[in-house]
C-alpha cells in the first residue's frame, strides 16, 4: 500500500514533497519583529524532521497588526535577511518555505500567553488596536478604533507590500491569515461587523475585504508560486460565520488566484462553545473542499500517522496540517512514515539511527 500522507502535493509551481505541513504557530519571542535564533532552531529543526511545507508564523504587515509586541513581523525591508537566513535552511532540508502574513485586527496589543491575559498599555509598549468597529474582543482586551477606508487601503496596501518583501526572503508559498478573530475575520463574521458602509452588512460586502486582500496580493506575488488562505471555516456560534459562507467565499477565492483553502475554526468571539476533541475540523475541510472545488488543509489535534492517512484517504483535505503535535515531536513524518511503510528521505547526518 502507498502512502497518500507521504506522496507530493504540487500547488502551481511549487511540489510539496509529501502532504505534512507546519502549521504558523506564534511563538511570541521576538523584538521590534525581526526573526531570531529561536525561530530559526524551532522551524529548521521541522524541517530536518522531514515536513513537506513550514509555515512560518503569522507575521505582521504592520507593527500595530501585531498580536503582542513580541509578535515577528515584516513590515520593513530591515527584516528580510533574518527571514531569508531561515528560508534558505528550510529549502536546503528539502522542504517548502512557506510564510503567514497577517494583522491582528482588535486582538493586537495583548499580552504574550505566558504573561496572562488582557491589554499591553501605550505605556508598556502597546498601542491602541484598530478594527472593523470600536467594540473590544472582551472586557480585557483593549478598545479598538473603528478603520475608516483610508485604514482599510493602508492595511491592503501592507498586506502587497509585505508580500514582495517575502518573495524576496526567498518563500516559495504565502498565507493570508483570515481567522481565528483576527482583522480579516472580525471583517467576515456577522458577530463582529456591524458597519453600514461597503465593508458590512451583506455577505458580499462583509468578504470585500478579504477578496481585495487576495487580488492585491496576487498581482504582487508571482503567479507560478501558490497562495493560500487560513479561514476560521465556522464560528461555532448562531448567527455566526458558517461552513456555507466558508463555501461560498472559497469559491470567489479561487477566482481571485488562491490556490488552497486552510481550514481551521473559531476565535472571533470569546463566548463559543467548540466541540475540541480528534479531528474535529475535519468536515469543515471536506465540505469546503467538496462544495468549492478547491484544495484543502485540515487542522485540529490531528496526531497520529494512520489518523492522517485516513483524512486523505476519505478525501477530507489535500494537506494535513500539524501544530501541537510537531511541538512534541520535531520529527513527526520521520516516525509517521516507518509507521505507514512509506520512504522518506533521513538527514544523512541522522542516517544511522534510522531503524
Amino acid at each position: 500500500m502507498s502512502s497518500l500522507l507521504f506522496s507530493p502535493l504540487s500547488l502551481r509551481s511549487v511540489t510539496l514533497r509529501n502532504r505534512i505541513a507546519v502549521s504558523p504557530m506564534c511563538q511570541y519571542s521576538y523584538e521590534d519583529g525581526f526573526s531570531n535564533d529561536w525561530q530559526f532552531v524551532h522551524l529548521g529543526s521541522r524541517a530536518v524532521g522531514g515536513a513537506g511545507l513550514v509555515i512560518v508564523e503569522a507575521t505582521a504587515v504592520v507593527p500595530e497588526g501585531r498580536i503582542s509586541p513580541q509578535d515577528l513581523g515584516l513590515w520593513k525591508d530591515e527584516h528580510i535577511a533574518p527571514l531569508a537566513r531561515l528560508a534558505r535552511f528550510v529549502s536546503e532540508q528539502g522542504s517548502v518555505p512557506g510564510i503567514q502574513i497577517a494583522h491582528a485586527g482588535r486582538k493586537a496589543s495583548t499580552a504574550v500567553p505566558w504573561k496572562g491575559d488582557g491589554a499591553v498599555s501605550p505605556s508598556a509598549g502597546g498601542w491602541k488596536p484598530v478594527g472593523p468597529t470600536a467594540e473590544p474582543f472582551s472586557d480585557t482586551y483593549p478598545v479598538p478604533q473603528a478603520l475608516d477606508k483610508a485604514g482599510i487601503d493602508r492595511v491592503l496596501r501592507a498586506f502587497a507590500d509585505t508580500a514582495v518583501r517575502a518573495h524576496t526572503a526567498g518563500f516559495r508559498l504565502l498565507e493570508l491569515h483570515s481567522a481565528h478573530g483576527y482583522l480579516f475575520h472580525e471583517f467576515l463574521s456577522p458577530l463582529v461587523n456591524k458597519r453600514t458602509d461597503e465593508y458590512g452588512g451583506t455577505f458580499e460586502n462583509r468578504i470585500r475585504i478579504v477578496r481585495e486582500a487576495a487580488r492585491a496580493v496576487r498581482a504582487k506575488w508571482p503567479d507560478e508560486l501558490p497562495l493560500i488562505v487560513r479561514i476560521s471555516a465556522t464560528d461555532w456560534v448562531e448567527e455566526g460565520w458558517t461552513v456555507e459562507d466558508s463555501v461560498a467565499l472559497a469559491r470567489l477565492l479561487k477566482e481571485d488566484g488562491v490556490d488552497l483553502m486552510d481550514c481551521s475554526s473559531g476565535g472571533v468571539v470569546p463566548s463559543a462553545k467548540i466541540p475540541v476533541g480528534p479531528g474535529y475540523q475535519t468536515s469543515l475541510a471536506e465540505r469546503v473542499r467538496r462544495e468549492a472545488g478547491i484544495p484543502t488543509g485540515t487542522v485540529g489535534m490531528i496526531t497520529s500517522a494512520f489518523q492522517a492517512e485516513h483524512i486523505l484517504r476519505t478525501g477530507q483535505a489535500d494537506l494535513v496540517i500539524l501544530a501541537r503535535e510537531l511541538l512534541r515531536d520535531p520529527y513527526w513524518p520521520l516516525h509517521a512514515a516507518k509507521e505507514l511503510g512509506a520512504d522518506i528521505q533521513w538527514p544523512k547526518q541522522y542516517e544511522r539511527a534510522k531503524r
